[in-house]
């Protein structure tokens, strides 16, 4: 059974920091790019950042870049989302997700291109 497990969300002021966990199980996890998306209220899905298998390339969205980052420990089966400065219009459910990498994808920003996915787990941020 494949499992994603994310952890170390909660309701914070803004400007501080979160790190969030991803634990995995039933998976090679070294096989897999991992991603982070979120879900506000009343919007779509986003992407927020990826990690390629070995951790050696990330891709950071936009709207987070400079304070959000990602890594990745393949010997613990996780994967980490560190949110610096937060903002209220960080408030979403932050879920992580497993992408099969091969030849021609080792890394994707695309909701479809992820196999397996966690429940996420919520972040508030108020001003």
């Amino acid at each position: 059974q494949v499992l994603l497990v994310e952890s170390g969300g909660g309701s914070v002021q803004a400007g501080v920091s979160l790190r969030l966990s991803c634990a995995t199980s039933g998976i090679t996890f070294s096989r897999y790019y991992m991603g982070w998306f979120r879900q506000a209220p009343g919007k779509e899905r986003e992407f927020v950042a990826a990690i390629t298998w070995s951790g050696g390339s990330t891709n950071v969205a936009d709207s987070v870049k400079g304070r959000f980052s990602i890594s990745r420990d393949n010997v613990k089966n996780t994967v980490y989302l560190q949110m610096n400065s937060l903002k209220p219009g960080d408030t979403a459910v932050y879920s992580c997700a497993a992408g099969v990498r091969s030849f021609r994808r080792e890394i994707s920003r695309e909701i479809y291109e992820y196999k397996y996915w966690g429940q996420g787990t919520q972040v508030t941020v108020s001003s």
